[in-house]
């Protein structure tokens, strides 16, 4: 593990080290992640002291220059960090010299929840101290411009990645500075999440309730500088006073924000005036999404009624909450959770949960994920996008292929290593079907770090599958490819809930504020 100095403190930006060793420098274990707030830290340590990458290559390309894959974990900027080991790249590098496509991998840690998405304050927006978690993942960037040669990485063959937030990180970093290319990267990967946001985008004084109840909690509020108080408490004190819940003050609220800067408009703008890094991209997300965001129990319209109209701060305007209703019918034919047939979940789910799981998960993910795809396929750029459609196990078959479950297969940890014991491993008891889907589509991924191509691998001689090829999305035909572990995978039209995605994508700033 390498890192960035202690010194880049909670609501200071960071800087570039200027510094060498010329000695064996350690780097025998994972750092701390760094302070969160969810299920996802599962008893990581934590420190302030987390600004660490780790770079994972084969053996036997001492000499060569490889293509890299830089991984962003997501847990919502509020909890997660890239020691995690899910998203240990180990059996990735080990099938990508299977294949005969080595690849070096990069995963980070940032800074999440206030400590790097602090906002609410003039004192805090006039030192331009925002964003810092994603100031810290383009710092990482730069170093592996700098650095990564060193390790066997090609610099000018950089693909970013991510799941979640982490695909909302890599769509934060195409349009960072209104789209300035700064080649950092060639292509990018994103996983459920992109540059059109996943809720409201706010403005740099949006958050002022919450940095006030943090002053106020901390007994900063009265100083001459709450910002320097801030910075001068003890990170537990701190970490005390961000981790209690109210409220006026939510761990999970802190969110990147426009800034002016880093993040200078929302992304539907930015994509509409193809202000975005023109790269080839992935992009997909899970057939069955809004079954972990919708909530529940929905037993009727007017429960599904109520929940759209208040899914967001301030309530939809009441004409577009029935224009939702309407395009979101109580049909079971269309909604999601289709491996369910004409069943109805029982408590605590709800009659209509089905429904409403519809609409989550596509104002979060899946029409987003669409609209990012037509940009593309209309700035004339290559686009492979997909629909994930695998339950593993532990998951509820009410649940169905929803949101974080492809991760798994995508670094082909078919061993569940970091899973237990606060999860079931995804492929406990589960097929060979499973395994060798898990190992395609780390193929795939692997091929498009590599090549920029996801089918190129099967050229290799290591494919012996009857999947079909994945097409590159267009304007004229616009495929997604399914990957499923119970039929081969395949390519499909990406038409499904037409009318109800193109309602949201319409209203992206409009309604949605992104």
């Amino acid at each position: 593990m390498l890192s960035h100095p202690l010194e880049a403190y909670v609501t200071e930006r960071q800087h570039s080290l200027n510094q060498s060793w010329h000695d064996a420098k350690p780097a025998t274990q994972n750092s701390a992640e760094c302070y969160g707030y969810g299920s996802d830290q599962w008893n990581y340590p934590v420190s302030e002291d987390c600004l660490y990458l780790n770079i994972v290559r084969p053996s036997g390309y001492e000499n060569a220059s490889l293509p890299v894959a830089f991984w962003i974990h997501g847990g919502g900027f509020n909890q997660g960090g890239g020691v995690d080991q899910r998203y240990n790249t180990s059996f990735m590098i080990q099938n990508a010299v299977k294949i005969g496509k080595p690849i070096v991998t990069v995963n980070i840690n940032y800074r999440l929840s206030a400590w790097g998405f602090l906002s609410g304050s003039e004192e805090l927006k006039d030192t331009g101290a925002l964003n810092l978690g994603l100031r810290d993942q383009r710092l990482a960037l730069q170093w592996v411009q700098e650095n990564i040669a060193a390790f066997g990485g090609d610099p000018s063959q950089v693909t970013i990645y991510g799941e979640s937030a982490g695909a909302a990180s890599v769509g934060y970093h195409l349009t960072a500075y209104n789209g300035r290319d700064d080649k950092l990267f060639r292509a990018a990967i994103m996983q459920s999440g992109g540059p059109i946001n996943f809720g409201p985008q706010l403005d740099p004084l949006g958050n002022a309730d919450m940095y006030n109840e943090l002053t106020r909690r901390t007994n900063c509020a009265n100083q001459t500088s709450p910002l320097e108080c801030l910075r001068a408490l003890p990170a537990e004190q701190l970490n005390t006073a961000i981790n209690t819940t109210s409220a006026t003050l939510n761990v999970t609220n802190f969110m990147p924000i426009i800034d002016g800067d880093f993040v200078q408009k929302r992304g539907s703008i930015q994509l509409a005036a193809g202000d975005f890094v023109h790269v080839p991209i992935v992009d997909g997300a899970n057939s069955d999404e809004g079954t972990a965001f919708s909530p529940s129990p929905v037993n009727s319209t007017a429960d599904f009624e109520m929940f759209v109209s208040l899914s967001q701060e301030g309530g939809l305007p009441a004409n577009f909450t029935q224009a939702i209703l309407a395009a979101y019918p109580d049909d079971l034919s269309v909604n999601v959770v289709a491996s369910l047939g004409n069943q109805r979940p029982g408590p605590p789910f709800g009659a209509q949960f089905r429904r409403s799981a519809s609409y989550f998960g596509d104002v979060a993910f899946i029409a987003p994920r669409r609209k990012t795809c037509e940009t593309w396929a209309a700035n004339g750029l290559d686009a492979y996008c997909y629909r994930f459609n695998v339950i593993p196990a532990g998951i509820p078959a009410a649940i169905g292929a929803t949101h974080f479950q492809e991760v798994a297969f995508v670094f082909n940890n078919v061993q569940g290593v970091g899973y237990i014991p606060a999860a079931v491993p995804p492929f406990e008891n589960k097929t060979q079907s499973y395994r060798d889907l898990a190992h395609f589509m780390n193929s795939n991924w692997i091929s498009f770090v590599h090549d920029l191509d996801p089918n190129a691998w099967r050229e290799s001689g290591a494919w012996n599958g009857t999947e079909e090829m994945w097409p590159k999305y267009t304007l004229n035909q616009p495929m997604d490819y399914v990957f499923d572990a119970n039929v081969s995978s395949y390519a499909e039209p990406d038409t499904y809930r037409k009318q109800g995605m193109q309602l949201i994508n319409d209203n992206a700033l409009s309604v949605y504020s992104r």
